[in-house]
């Protein structure tokens, strides 16, 4: 019996969050297409800060923190873009998963290059649910308590063969990750 329950509450918890999407869907207050394509290019800034960084330290030439703080600005204010509505720490949230998503896909990149196709899937698979994560938050579909209470019962970021078998339910990944399919679609024109 609580089993039924516990699939009813479930279901119950899906069909909201695809409301939720479906409102986004018709709303069209952004261009996800675009947003998408930007996402990338601020994810490529930062990377840049990260290389001008390291630069800077290699060489003390203080023409590099010049270009470093240009690149800063430009990635700030392209990231205002993009989110719109923020508290607490949503904000500084999004640029850490954005930068923690691009450099784990050039991990699973490097993975994929050696041969290592079961590593890199599983480097792209996370990189993928820190991605969606991002637009999760930013879309309004899940609210910082919400990853707070799944990523500590998720197995996204353990090896799933140390744990006790759990029941089987949709995690927030799992369910973000169908929104980006869905809703972020690159192809779009």
């Amino acid at each position: 019996m609580k089993n039924n329950v516990n699939q009813k509450s479930g279901d119950n918890e899906i069909k909201e969050f695809m409301e939720k999407v479906k409102k986004i869907e018709k709303s069209e207050k952004m261009d996800l297409s675009s947003d998408e394509d930007l996402s990338i290019g601020i994810m490529n800034l930062i990377s840049i800060e990260e290389h001008l960084f390291f630069t800077y330290n290699k060489t003390n030439n203080e023409k590099y923190l010049d270009v470093l703080n240009g690149v800063r600005e430009m990635r700030k204010g392209l990231l205002k873009k993009i989110i719109k509505d923020y508290e607490g720490e949503v904000w500084c949230i999004s640029k850490h998963l954005l930068a923690a998503s691009m450099r784990i896909m050039e991990v699973g990149t490097k993975a994929l290059n050696k041969g290592d196709k079961t590593g890199a899937a599983d480097l792209f698979k996370k990189s993928y649910n820190l991605y969606s994560l991002f637009w999760g938050l930013n879309l309004g579909l899940i609210k910082t308590s919400d990853i707070k209470s799944e990523a500590k019962d998720s197995v996204d970021f353990i090896d799933e063969s140390t744990l006790p078998k759990k029941k089987a339910s949709v995690s927030i990944f799992s369910k973000l990750g169908a929104v980006v399919q869905k809703a972020v679609d690159c192809c779009k024109e």
